[in-house]
């Protein structure tokens, strides 16, 4: 099944808004009815490809025939930008300037090869396509020429599975879903479930250094990977020989969150679970953010620590984004104030049970409400639906976009404040007040992540009302001691901000690998780092 070409997921999901909330929405926020729907993408001009002449035909030759090279107008237009709210709006007003010239579709690590050398001799940009689920401008190449993606569909396969050391190997063309059901068919699972989940794949996860819902139990995805196998300009990088290694640097580290810049991962080995026979989800109230924050690094310092750990402030809990299947329904979320905390348990049953009673003593002790397992399992269900809010809300009038950040917990009260005051004033003085709301989305004994939602009007031109917003919402994370990004990674939107927490000697260090696996430039170009 192709994702839906103009927004999120599959079209059978989408739903309009209920109108209790569009109602809402004119009348706190002004949003206006949308003046046009998405172009039909069949009336769309596409640019002319430019692959032509000795590129097309060792292009060709590379993929093994001209059946796994498409420059048709749907293919192109389907590998067009991501699905960030700015990527969606372009592509909705029939934007294309930023189509590859060619989807190429490699059938394995020798093709992959093959088509990076084809590539760098002949100067065209290479753009790796896994879900197409990027965010933050990570398939917006700046090429000055002709450029390709490269759609690692056909890289499918569980390869490896190693029971004693409960370790998987899986090629990067893999959806989530068709990882976990591979897994699971051996009585195994990954445990990585990001909200992407549905459509992102498992070369996504590692380029990107995602992570999942269930972090607090399984880790982040860089932290699952025990071996890479990556496709370079200049040959093959076979990373990962042992669990753990003192023999130098450990270069897996440097591929990972990489963006398809040094070289394509044509392989994955990670560690493996055994697939749970219980799980529990429940849901807590607390009196304040400030309240559930304590207790959740509470629980990441001292433990128990949950598999799943979530904290919405008090505007998102109002609002039932912890439940976005559910908006503008009776059943939306706890509606007595104060902020949700989800928390999540896996594993046998024994253990699921010991762990649920430890926690609910910490969480007890530090304040907080029991609200039984209904909010819980109902934000399980509902986990994969905010995307799919999110077209609503465009197709209604409404802006709404995301952003997050990272940071020690001394520093994660007021990181919250700046970005929240960044964004609205921001958007208020362009005439577009927001609603900002922030949850808590990942924990570590060291700090937490924390996760943005705004919402406002979309504006005259929403792209050009959104830029300013999220310019400032960055230097208010850089200024506040956060990271740029915890796990939508840097792309083009935050490569300004990453090479200022890098620093120039850090940014020259990576331009040094770069040159060495990818000396002509030509692996997303722009992406982390400036083309020139």
């Amino acid at each position: 099944m192709e994702m839906l070409w103009s927004g999120w997921g599959d079209p059978a999901k989408a739903a309009p808004l209920p109108e209790p909330v569009a109602g809402l929405l004119r009348d706190l926020l002004g949003v206006k009815p949308v003046s046009a729907p998405p172009a039909d993408p069949s009336a769309l001009t596409v640019p002319a490809s430019r692959l032509a002449g000795p590129a097309l035909a060792a292009l060709t030759e590379a993929v093994g025939g001209p059946e796994q090279l498409r420059t048709d107008p749907e293919s192109r237009i389907r590998h067009t930008r991501g699905k960030s709210t700015p990527d969606l709006l372009e592509i909705r007003a029939g934007r294309l300037d930023a189509a590859p010239d060619a989807v190429l579709l490699p059938a394995d690590h020798d093709q992959v090869l093959a088509v990076l050398r084809a590539c760098s001799r002949h100067r065209v940009a290479v753009v790796p396509f896994g879900g197409g689920t990027s965010v933050v401008g990570g398939l917006a190449p700046e090429a000055d020429g002709c450029f390709v993606a490269l759609d690692l569909r056909r890289l499918r396969r569980l390869t490896a599975l190693d029971t004693v050391s409960r370790t998987a190997t899986l090629q990067p063309g893999l959806r989530g879903p068709e990882a976990e059901a591979l897994l699971a068919a051996q009585g195994f699972t990954l445990g990585h479930f990001p909200q992407s989940f549905e459509w992102a794949t498992v070369g996504g996860f590692a380029a990107a250094r995602s992570s999942g819902q269930a972090s607090a139990g399984y880790g982040r995805f860089d932290e699952m990977v025990v071996g890479l196998t990556v496709a370079t300009p200049e040959g093959t990088l076979d990373l990962g020989r042992a669990p753990r290694s003192a023999a130098g640097p450990d270069l897996r580290q440097l591929v990972l969150g990489s963006e398809g810049t040094l070289g394509v991962i044509t392989s994955v080995t990670v560690r493996i679970h055994p697939l749970p026979e219980s799980r529990v989800y429940e849901g807590w109230r607390f009196p304040s953010f400030d309240a559930g924050a304590a207790a959740l690094r509470r629980l990441a310092q001292d433990g128990p620590l949950p598999t799943v750990l979530r904290l919405s402030d008090e505007t998102e809990t109002m609002v039932g984004l912890a439940r976005p299947d559910a908006i503008g329904t009776a059943d939306g979320g706890p509606a007595a104030g104060g902020c949700l905390a989800v928390t999540g348990f896996e594993g046998t049953a024994e253990e699921t049970a010991r762990r649920r009673e430890q926690a609910r003593a910490v969480l007890l002790d530090c304040g907080g409400e029991p609200l039984g397992e209904a909010p819980g399992e109902h934000w399980a269900r509902g986990r994969y639906s905010a995307p799919y809010l999110r077209d609503a809300l465009l197709n209604a009038g409404a802006f709404a976009e995301t952003l997050e950040t990272a940071a020690f917990w001394s520093a994660v009260p007021a990181l919250r404040d700046a970005v929240q005051r960044a964004l609205t004033e921001t958007l208020t003085a362009a005439g577009t007040p927001p609603l900002v709301m922030c949850h808590i989305s990942h924990v570590y004994p060291t700090g937490a992540s924390l996760y943005f939602t705004v919402v406002s009007a979309q504006g005259e031109d929403p792209v050009a009302h959104w830029a300013p917003a999220k310019a400032a919402a960055c230097d208010a994370i850089a200024a506040a001691g956060g990271t740029i990004s915890h796990h939508h990674g840097v792309g083009t939107d935050h490569r300004t901000w990453y090479t200022q927490e890098v620093g120039p000697l850090g940014v020259a260090a990576l331009r040094a690998v770069k040159a060495v696996l990818d000396p002509a430039g030509i692996l997303n170009p722009g992406v982390l780092l400036p083309s020139r």
